[in-house]
């Protein structure tokens, strides 16, 4: 409670002293005045001070804002236009004073004087371009022993057939005028400048697209529009003093490019050619750009910038309000956007009349230049459109997006079941393959043994034994086609595993020693149930015939890695004594050996035997890699 009692208690003693503190005198508003004339042959420096007591001829009236008519002389005469302004002693104040007026129009210089000594100076010689769009403002000396301020005399220096024009003056304290000199400078100046400035912007950034993409020219033009609109209203940022000559020649010319370009650009929009109005526009522009150059103003029939000016605003209005009723008529119905430029375009034009007739100094020396505010309403327009076909982009962007999801979708569908189909036909085709895998290898294997074994049996005198080795071989192809639809997993030592298996029942009471050397080798990938039972028949095949044909007691099987050949050997040797290769081949005899030799084929591999006193040796060799 205490610390709220202090803060109340200094409010209350800050309020006391605003309220005892003197108030600043309001600024005093000068509208009386009077005027003469002197006349010269050229321009001068003003001089460091003058008695308006001494200056001949008889004094004008006036009543300020004003516009003063034009001499009778020559044009390369020189008047000096004197404007007298009596401060009342009612206006004297104290602290820093300032005068300040919304606008001073004169194609020469400007000077001004306080009690006879000059406190402002514009330019040294020569015609002034930018002074109708920079309010006046003259801060006085502070000085204590000063007279006080009883006279102001402004001093305008220009060609004897223009005009001059002069807004009220105000003066008093500086900081009671401030808010008025920065109001009228941050309106007709800083904000059009600034607006100027993000148009222009803009356009680089149009550029650069440009230069990416050079097929779509409206950004090409879009930039040329921002480059004449900144061209054109060049004057709004130079806070010096401007003469004219090229300057004035570039900022008036921009106007008509600028309602050219935006001709272009309506076209764009609406699709209409209009050929004939792209010919007068570009044919009217072409001509007063070079009519206007600096070089050809020298000669004696060209007006001056006072009748010049006011002519070339008329005629921009005119091009603008053409262009505009056109673009209006060709967009209707037909584009939306060419429709809302249009109108941009006829409120950029309605926006120009003021500045002619600013100009032609029809309305008050203290109007605005609203034709500062034509890049505001284009770049607005401008904003609008590229909003627009953002917008549009994006929906354009989400509606195809959503078209593809729904088109991915069905066709996700339809390959699913088309998928489905495919997995359904390729299982019955498996199925039917292996049946028919299956049926060929019974027909091939235990169907040939039991059709020996039933002939076998037909026939008188065959013994029992024999009957039951038929028996034993239908037996042993049986369990060779169950074992090869054993998964094995492209492992050779796998499926030999399943043969050592089968064969050492077989082999027990035979009296033969079987030796198992096998090594690891290389997995074969193309290793499946049709490959595995040539295979295993292979090698069944070589041992059977080491079982009937020979006296061994001992079979060595192996297997061993083939670097070179890359691939896989697996050699199956006995003691049994050998036998002629050559002779077993040309016999009726030699039917296995060949179905060995079909059946290694298949598989794309190859068998060889190697026969000595001693016994045989049977070697397979199995590549890694299938063609």
């Amino acid at each position: 409670m205490r610390r709220l009692l202090d803060i109340a208690a200094a409010l209350l003693a800050c309020a006391l002293m605003l309220l005892a503190a003197p108030a600043s005198a309001e600024p005093q508003h000068l509208a009386a005045a009077n005027w003469l004339v002197t006349t010269a042959d050229r321009y001068s420096a003003p001089p460091a001070s003058i008695d308006s007591g001494n200056l001949p001829g008889p004094w004008h009236p006036l009543t300020l804002p004003s516009t003063l008519p034009p001499g009778d002389r020559r044009a390369d005469d020189i008047d000096t236009t004197w404007i007298r302004v009596t401060v009342p002693a009612s206006a004297q104040t104290s602290g820093p004073l300032a005068i300040y007026g919304a606008r001073v129009t004169v194609e020469g210089t400007i000077a001004v004087y306080v009690n006879g000594r000059l406190a402002h100076r514009a330019q040294q010689q020569g015609p002034l371009w930018d002074s109708p769009f920079t309010p006046l403002w003259i801060t006085l000396d502070t000085d204590t022993d000063a007279a006080p301020v009883r006279e102001i005399l402004v001093r305008l220096e220009h060609r004897a057939p223009t005009r001059v024009a002069l807004s009220s003056l105000w003066f008093g304290a500086s900081d009671a005028l401030h808010s008025r000199y920065y109001t009228r400078l941050w309106l007709q100046r800083e904000l059009p400048a600034t607006l100027n400035a993000a148009f222009l912007l803009v356009g680089l950034f149009s550029l650069a697209v440009w230069l990416l993409r050079r097929h779509r020219y409206e950004y090409l033009l879009f930039f040329y529009l921002a480059a004449t609109s900144f061209l054109g209203h060049l004057h709004y940022y130079l806070s010096l003093p401007v003469t004219g000559g090229w300057f004035a020649w570039l900022t008036a010319n921009a106007l008509f490019w600028l309602v050219t370009v935006l001709h272009l650009f309506l076209r764009k929009l609406h699709g209409r050619p209009l050929a004939w109005l792209t010919r007068v526009l570009v044919g009217v522009s072409a001509a007063i750009s070079v009519l206007s150059m600096p070089f050809v103003a020298i000669l004696p029939v060209y007006p001056s910038t006072s009748v010049l000016v006011p002519l070339v605003y008329a005629v921009v209005v005119v091009m603008a309000a053409t262009v505009c009723i056109v673009a209006a008529a060709c967009s209707w119905r037909r584009s939306r956007e060419g429709l809302l430029l249009a109108a941009g375009l006829g409120l950029c034009t309605l926006l120009g009349v003021p500045d002619w007739l600013m100009h032609n100094h029809v309305a008050s020396a203290e109007g605005w230049f609203t034709g500062a505010y034509t890049n505001a309403v284009t770049f607005c327009m401008f904003g609008i459109l590229m909003a627009r076909r953002y917008v549009n982009a994006i929906r354009g962007m989400e509606n195809s997006n959503a078209s593809l999801e729904q088109r991915l979708q069905k066709r996700e569908a339809e390959l699913e079941v088309i998928h489905s189909q495919l997995r359904d036909a390729a299982q019955q085709q498996t199925i039917s393959d292996e049946r028919q895998r299956l049926m060929q290898d019974m027909h091939d294997g235990l169907g040939s043994s039991l059709i020996n074994a039933i002939r076998s049996v037909d026939q008188t005198g065959i013994s029992a034994q024999k009957i039951s080795q038929i028996l034993k071989d239908c037996l042993d192809d049986l369990k060779l086609t169950i074992d090869s639809m054993e998964p094995i997993e492209a492992d050779l030592l796998m499926l030999l595993g399943s043969l050592r298996f089968r064969l050492e029942p077989r082999l027990e009471g035979t009296g033969i020693t079987l030796h198992w050397e096998i090594r690891d080798v290389p997995p074969l990938p193309w290793l499946e149930p049709g490959s595995a039972l040539s295979i295993l028949r292979i090698i069944q095949e070589s041992i059977a015939n080491i079982l009937r044909h020979t006296p061994a007691t001992e079979i060595r099987l192996s297997t061993r890695h083939d670097i070179e050949g890359d691939g896989v050997q697996v050699t199956v040797s006995d003691n049994g004594g050998g036998f002629d290769l050559a002779a077993t081949l040309q016999s009726p005899g030699g039917r296995g050996i060949r179905n060995q030799q079909r059946r290694a084929r298949s598989v794309n591999g190859r068998v060889d035997w190697a026969c000595d006193g001693s016994g045989t040796r049977f070697t397979l060799w199995l590549p890694l890699a299938r063609a």
